[in-house]
């Protein structure tokens, strides 16, 4: 649990640097160059990623349960991750997704956290999926006053919606017949 809790510490905690200070952040980039702040946050980012992957999988073979929740869930949970890869890439594709919710991508991760909760109730999941739900919510939030910053885009498209949507299914469907199984050793099941 410990290596769980160092991760997610180091990969969330510079993903919330912006939410709590985007002065000093921007002050830092501006020191330091834009090419060695983002390298120096991508390099604490990996290595949080990365504890938090290890972590994860070692607190799962010594599973704490706080709560069962009940077969049913799984659908819902299901339904809901539906939605998660569409939204995910029309972060990158501006169209109406992108203007209607402003940062698809933190919806993504909002829903991914919360279908994930519904089905999963050990101490590991709580901190795992709750950790980025929180995370979503508060970057979400910070928006409202702290100013925008531009992220790496396609060209806007009336196609961009459709390209989302499609590609954001057909994501979904590989996860759901077997790509959730081969890259996170968990089959998914109704």
């Amino acid at each position: 649990m410990p290596l769980l809790v160092v991760g997610l510490m180091l990969f969330l905690g510079v993903h919330a640097i912006s939410i709590v200070n985007f002065q000093w952040r921007d002050a830092m980039a501006e020191r330091m160059g834009v090419g060695l702040w983002k390298g120096a946050f991508s390099l604490v980012a990996f290595v949080g990623l990365g504890l938090t992957i290890i972590g994860y999988g070692l607190a799962r073979q010594r599973a704490v349960q706080v709560y069962a929740p009940p077969q049913w869930l799984t659908y819902v949970s299901l339904l809901l991750l539906v939605l998660v890869f569409p939204l995910l890439l029309s972060a990158y594709l501006p169209g109406r997704f992108n203007r209607v919710l402003r940062h698809p991508m933190l919806a993504a991760v909002m829903l991914w956290g919360v279908a994930h909760l519904l089905v999963n109730g050990t101490v590991a999941d709580i901190l795992l999926f709750g950790g980025f739900l929180v995370w979503a919510v508060a970057d979400r939030l910070s928006m409202t006053w702290r100013p925008d910053r531009r992220i790496p885009q396609a060209p806007a498209s009336a196609w961009n919606d459709a390209v989302a949507l499609a590609g954001g299914l057909a994501l979904y469907a590989a996860f759901f017949l077997g790509g959730h199984a081969w890259l996170i050793g968990v089959p998914l099941s109704a």
